[in-house]
């Protein structure tokens, strides 16, 4: 399974930031192992100590060419480290030794390489310091300090710089190099996803235009048609291809490019159907009951068309011979993602005689084309006056197929 590509970068600055801290924190400890030995006459344990951490921890580093699992190499860093940095304070002053802060960067690059671990060294630094406390206590002290009083402010001095190096100069800067990547990748991504919807936005403007250019194509051929038959079924197309203009019109002109706000895409679609067929002056009533949802162009496109044809033939069909009459258009969320529309009118209805399967009617067979397209289901409901449908149906994913 290929590793994503932000996770992918993430791991690389994990890794580079490992292998810098171990590389240098490895060298140090060799040097402040000689320090210990030429420069602050330590002769116990102490400067083994560093030179211990140093060469292991050198070679756990090399070793991650071979297995290439950065958690190893980190876990065996700060298991050595751990037990490294306690012996070394608890031999330098226990509590009181400048080392013990050195601990800290343990639980530092923890909490740099995960959250889990840096929680893990946490509470295992805690435990440890707490334990050092208790070592003070004459009952229980088993150590000595084996620094020389001489040389003791020397050693704090080179603990000092040793840490404060180790975690501004290192660990900081690294980090902050890391930051500034971050913060420059997300301002070209930023500028990339805005490049895009500038693109997409485009392109919804251009096939909206392309639509109104076929709409208008078809306004022109019908003028020149005479046979009434003919010119409405070219109005029926014209009709079909304006309620998918309005699809990428409304996207245009919303700040989200991917969903509509589809209660006001059903209403401007509903009264310009009605204008289109019954005139300015028709006295069809309306009835939307739709809430504040959002489709998709893949579902938006094949209900908005699903629509238009039940509103077409309930205006030629079912209140055909009336200036008057109504229509209403309800959408109800229902459960696992699912929509429930009813959509009908109060006209005259047809005989249940007529079936989508055996009818020369375009529209009947849209409607029900275009629910199973849905990946949904419509029953005609019988309970009501003139035709009225329930459909039930789904977001359609990013492909849908053409109606058949």
């Amino acid at each position: 399974m290929k590793m994503p590509v932000k996770d992918e970068y993430r791991l690389v600055d994990k890794v580079k930031l490992t292998l810098r801290v171990n590389y240098f924190s490895s060298i140090f400890a060799i040097i402040f192992g000689f320090l210990c030995l030429y420069t602050l006459n330590i002769n116990e344990i102490l400067p083994y100590a560093f030179f211990g951490f140093g060469v292991v921890n050198l070679l756990n580093t090399l070793a991650f060419k071979l297995h290439n699992n950065i958690t190893v190499t980190y876990n065996i860093t700060s298991i050595i480290g751990l037990i490294c940095g306690t012996f070394i304070t608890l031999y330098s002053g226990g509590i009181n030794s400048p080392f013990i802060f050195v601990l800290a960067l343990i639980v530092f690059t923890g909490y740099v390489t995960t959250k889990l671990y840096g929680k893990i060294y946490l509470y295992l630094n805690l435990t440890i310091v707490c334990l050092m406390y208790l070592e003070t206590l004459p009952a229980y002290t088993f150590t000595f300090n084996a620094v020389p009083e001489a040389s003791r402010d020397l050693f704090s001095l080179f603990s000092i710089l040793f840490s404060v190096y180790l975690l501004g100069g290192v660990l900081g800067k690294n980090l902050l190099k890391a930051h500034h990547n971050l913060y420059k990748s997300r301002n070209e991504i930023e500028k990339r996803i805005k490049e895009k919807e500038t693109l997409l936005r485009e392109v919804h403007h251009r096939v909206k235009n392309n639509l109104q250019t076929v709409s208008s194509l078809l306004s022109l051929q019908s003028r020149s048609i005479q046979d009434e038959k003919m010119k409405n079924i070219i109005k029926s197309s014209q009709n079909r291809v304006i309620s998918m203009a309005m699809v990428h019109e409304m996207l245009y002109m919303r700040d989200d490019l991917s969903k509509i706000e589809y209660k006001s895409y059903v209403q401007e679609l509903s009264e310009f159907l009605i204008r289109s067929l019954k005139g300015a002056d028709n006295k069809v009533k309306l009835n939307i009951d739709i809430p504040d949802i959002k489709l998709g162009i893949d579902t938006a496109i094949p209900l908005g068309l699903l629509i238009n044809e039940a509103i077409t033939n309930a205006l030629k069909y079912g209140i055909s011979n009336q200036k008057d009459g109504e229509i209403s258009i309800s959408i109800e969320q229902g459960e696992e993602n699912g929509y429930e529309l009813r959509i009908g009118d109060n006209g005259v209805g047809f005989p249940d005689t007529i079936d989508h399967k055996t009818t020369k009617s375009l529209g009947l067979k849209l409607i029900h084309n275009l629910a199973r397209q849905l990946k949904g289901s419509i029953i005609k409901d019988t309970t009501k006056k003139g035709t009225n449908y329930i459909i039930k149906f789904y977001e359609v994913g990013k492909h849908f197929n053409a109606v058949a």
